[in-house]
């Protein structure tokens, strides 16, 4: 082997030897800290959406769509409606999920276990009744109240829907007893069915106006739609309930649908997400519902939604900067999962090699003191040779053989280049010792 090539490989690994250490100590803390932040978000989760053909479920096959784009499969679990998705957040069996405002008690309790990306849009509570049903039990074609509804047969869906408990509250605070009306709890499309074919008198739905059973029976003949004309007070009474207004012709410009404006209560739907929920996923959740939410509809304007009002459990910090700010910057410009990385772990990075680098100052001075020890160390010996032969300890001939076995040992010594003084240094004493033991052999 060549010995500029020698000297070149043994400088590295020295060099590798000295600056090890706090090399493996760096990437430890790396792999530390990679394992305790988990920056890559799971490839699956899974949205607890509501029924068949309801807007939940509309919206569930849209998040799952713009999600794959990012390599996240959406698992949509079909529940009952908003009360059966919080139980569902509640035991784990699903990650996010759509829940309504009011229809089910949020305690402060879960706070620690719940958290929001926002509210999304408005559900309005409808009420389709049949025209010839309020001929023959009202003998006028028009409902104007809860309260004329008393003896009718109303189907308010299924408990897990929410929408039971919701109407039970509009009955309380209107002094009716439940058992004043024929209610059933049907499915909506059965419900639905049965209300076309005269088993029903009048539907409740709360439902986003997306919901294909509430376009369709906007749409139909002989079904009405209840106009809340106290809608105001309720918004007064339940701090959950928001008065809004379906404004005329929205439904059909053409057909004029509806004639006149009618007045509706709706709540507020927000998207809940299990505290244990990767971050990853939130942020995209969050930035997916401003695409999806953000646009003007019939009862909001362009860019109101998402909002962070009307939460009744604390909003995530990931949605908060999705709806103040967009994007974040290096998503803009990075894919996801490199962008994620980078924000999930460039400040703890920064503190290692911060550390990093106060110790790296050592990694020279122990290099050197590895090179200069291999010399150093002969001269303990030479030290010795030296003293035995001044207090006579030992011939001079034995010392001289001593110093013949050293030199061929210092003689192997290879170090590199810029420490070749040293060696040289070394040698001249040996034969500086050798001299006088010359003169007196």
């Amino acid at each position: 082997m060549p010995k500029t090539l020698r000297y070149t490989l043994l400088s590295l690994r020295e060099m590798l030897l000295s600056a090890g250490p706090f090399a493996i100590l760096t990437i430890a803390l790396l792999a530390l800290t990679y394992w305790w932040l988990d920056p890559n978000p799971p490839k699956r989760v899974v949205l607890a959406t509501g029924p068949a053909q309801s807007a939940y479920e509309e919206f569930g096959k849209r998040y799952a769509e713009s999600l794959a784009r990012y390599g996240i499969e959406v698992e949509l679990l079909s529940t009952e409606g908003s009360s059966d998705n919080l139980e569902k957040l509640r035991t784990g069996q699903a990650d996010l999920g759509f829940v309504q405002g009011g229809t089910a008690d949020i305690g402060y309790d879960e706070e620690d276990t719940l958290t929001s990306l926002g509210s999304l849009f408005v559900e309005p509570l409808w009420l389709f009744y049949r025209e010839d049903a309020a001929r023959r039990l009202r003998k006028e074609p028009v409902v104007r109240s809860l309260a004329e509804l008393q003896g009718w047969r109303v189907n308010v869906g299924t408990p897990g829907s929410g929408v039971p408990r919701l109407f039970n509250t509009l009955l309380d605070v209107n002094r009716i007893e439940p058992g004043q009306l024929k209610l059933s709890r049907l499915e909506q499309t059965p419900a639905t069915v049965a209300f076309l074919d005269g088993e029903l008198d009048a539907v409740v739905f709360a439902s986003a106006p997306e919901s294909l059973m509430v376009q369709m029976l906007l749409q139909t003949p002989g079904v009405k739609l209840l106009d809340f004309a106290q809608s105001e007070a309720y918004s007064r009474r339940f701090g959950y309930l928001t008065p809004v207004s379906m404004p005329q012709g929205v439904v059909d410009l053409a057909k004029n649908i509806p004639a006149r404006n009618v007045r509706l209560v709706a709540s507020t739907t927000s998207l809940l997400a299990h505290s244990n929920t990767h971050p990853a996923i939130l942020q995209l959740f969050a930035q997916t519902a401003t695409q999806l939410h953000g646009g003007a509809s019939w009862f909001s304007r362009a860019r109101e939604y998402p909002s962070l009002e009307h939460s009744e459990v604390p909003i995530s910090s990931e949605a908060q900067r999705a709806i103040k700010n967009g994007p974040p910057f290096l998503q803009r410009y990075l894919p996801f999962w490199l962008a994620n990385l980078i924000e999930r772990v460039w400040l703890a990075m920064g503190l290692i090699i911060v550390l990093a680098l106060p110790l790296s100052r050592i990694v020279p001075p122990l290099y050197a003191f590895r090179i200069r020890s291999r010399v150093f160390r002969w001269y303990a010996e030479l030290r010795d040779v030296e003293q035995r032969h001044e207090s006579n300890d030992a011939s001079a001939q034995e010392l001289l053989e001593q110093l013949d076995t050293m030199e061929s040992k210092v003689e192997k010594i290879v170090v590199p280049l810029s420490y070749t003084d040293e060696l040289y240094a070394l040698r001249n004493n040996i034969q500086l010792v050798r001299k006088k033991l010359l003169r007196k052999a």
